[in-house]
């Protein structure tokens, strides 16, 4: 076509979006390349690629623009990935193309990279090629960024806004809320606040993980949970009806934290609770913790007892095995072969041996609870937290009213607000033992029944360090409880 006509020019068209908003159907960008394939016909062009950057921002140095990219790479070459040449560029505006100024720098340079080409936006035809143009762009590309950054400002200051008067703020609806964003959905609440019991009383994210997929909850956005996205319904602030801001959470005047309008799915106290615990399991690995489901109450817990012909204790852990069909019972516990460093001598029945077990520490559990029945005492720091922060409310105020200068203010500023933010999470570090101390009086024996296999295993973990399980020798012997020795944590 080019040969038969040589005036003909071969455009190629960018689009972009930087919100496809919540149905994420592209409509955006399609109306972009539909108006451009409109235009190209007026010139008598040939639009032989379309490059497509949907739900990406060009003002964020973080984001890559993958066919941007591209755009630069074939602009440079002279060619669309299939060969046809690039006479010129078509874009809806300017500031699809580029919103920084590298970005024009570099489009500019790999645009004139070849003579002669084209380049058309909403502004009509432009000649990149003209002397001044690249100044021209650079003014425009600032002008496109200042107005970007005071449209964040302005979105900043109105979610501080409307986080200080308690009202929401979320795009989305946020899982366990109505549309209304105020008003409870019974069936995620409730899955919500049991996920948060079950996790204080030792289930793991990847349990609930589990359970919230296989009952079909999905989340706002219409996907399957994940372990990070669960993770984050729960430490959610919203949950007891606070609100967070750069991870701080927002307070008043009196430095207490704001209440918003909707309605809470459980207690501040039970939110102190579950964000110690989980933040307590992640801390310094970075890695999601849970993973690891055992099939067996006991593996690894119990260990071989078995004396050695050297006259020491194997003491290997031992793993949790299918019994044989013809058994009565299903499972058993095994010391490991030799070549796993065991001595393989060891073994016992399973469901006598978890039951007898279970009964020991639940006993023990009752007896715990009954020791934390007496209340934890109230925070003894209160005075010191009030008096850190009207120290820094004071300072602010004699810096306000210029009886200090910025140098002053801003020397003696820091001690405070480490000192406010060390009595917080000192705060927070009671609150989450007044709830442990809450849930220690349930009734053990009735809830045990309805824990999962990994709550069972914390809470045996919790008491005992190890049941220790000797040899019963040899021959079908009936079960004997006196062969399994638990040692107890320290006050057992």
């Amino acid at each position: 076509m080019v040969a038969a006509d040589p005036t003909l020019k071969c455009v190629v068209c960018y689009a972009r979006i930087s919100f496809d908003g919540r149905v994420k159907d592209a409509h955006g960008v399609e109306d972009q390349h539909r108006d451009m394939t409109g235009n190209a016909k007026k010139f008598n062009w040939l639009v032989v690629y379309r490059y497509t950057d949907n739900d990406k921002s060009a003002s964020k140095e973080t984001v890559v623009r993958d066919d941007f990219e591209q755009l630069l790479s074939d602009l440079t070459v002279g060619t669309t990935p299939e060969g046809y040449p690039i006479h010129g560029v078509m874009a809806a505006n300017d500031d699809r193309l580029y919103r920084r100024p590298s970005d024009w720098e570099r489009y500019l340079k790999a645009f004139s990279a070849h003579e002669d080409r084209v380049y058309h936006d909403s502004n009509g035809i432009q000649d990149l090629y003209a002397e001044g143009f690249e100044i021209k762009g650079l003014v425009g590309v600032a002008m496109s960024l200042s107005e970007t950054r005071k449209k964040q400002r302005r979105t900043r200051n109105s979610h501080r806004s409307r986080a200080l008067r308690g009202q929401p703020v979320a795009a989305w609806r946020p899982f366990g809320w109505q549309d209304d964003k105020i008003t409870l959905d019974p069936v995620e609440s409730r899955a919500i606040r049991q996920a948060v019991d079950d996790v204080l009383a030792g289930a793991s994210i990847s349990e609930i993980t589990r359970r919230w997929k296989e009952a079909g909850y999905l989340t706002s956005r219409g996907n399957l949970f994940q372990y990070q996205s669960v993770k984050q319904v729960l430490i959610n602030p919203r949950l007891c009806g606070y609100r967070e801001l750069k991870g701080e959470l927002v307070r008043d005047g009196d430095d207490q934290p704001i209440v918003g309008t909707w309605e809470a799915i459980i207690t501040p106290k039970k939110w102190y609770a579950i964000t110690a615990k989980i933040r307590e399991r992640g801390h310094g690995s970075g890695l999601p913790r849970g993973g690891l489901v055992h099939k067996y109450l006991l593996t690894g817990i119990m260990r071989c007892g078995n004396v050695l012909e050297d006259g020491t204790t194997c003491n290997n852990k031992m793993t949790g095995v299918k019994a044989n069909d013809w058994l009565k019972y299903r499972h058993g516990y095994l010391c490991k072969k030799t070549v796993d460093g065991g001595c393989n001598r060891t073994y016992k029945r399973g469901d006598k041996t978890d039951e007898y077990i279970e009964r020991l520490v639940i006993a023990k559990l009752k007896a715990e609870a009954e020791a934390a029945r007496e209340e934890v005492p109230e925070w003894s720091r209160a005075d010191d937290l009030e008096r850190a922060v009207q120290s820094r409310k004071a300072l602010e105020q004699r810096w306000q009213k210029g009886e200090i200068d910025d140098e002053a203010f801003f020397r003696n500023l820091p001690p405070l607000e480490t000192r406010i933010k060390e009595l917080r999470a000192d705060q927070a570090h009671h609150l989450a033992l007044k709830a442990e101390a809450e849930a220690a009086r349930e009734d053990v024996t009735a809830s045990w029944g309805d824990k999962t296999l990994t709550q069972k295993r914390t809470a045996i973990k919790k008491v005992l360090h190890a049941v220790i399980a000797v040899p019963g020798g040899k021959g079908n012997k009936a079960f004997d409880v006196e062969l399994l020795k638990p040692v107890w944590r320290s006050g057992g």
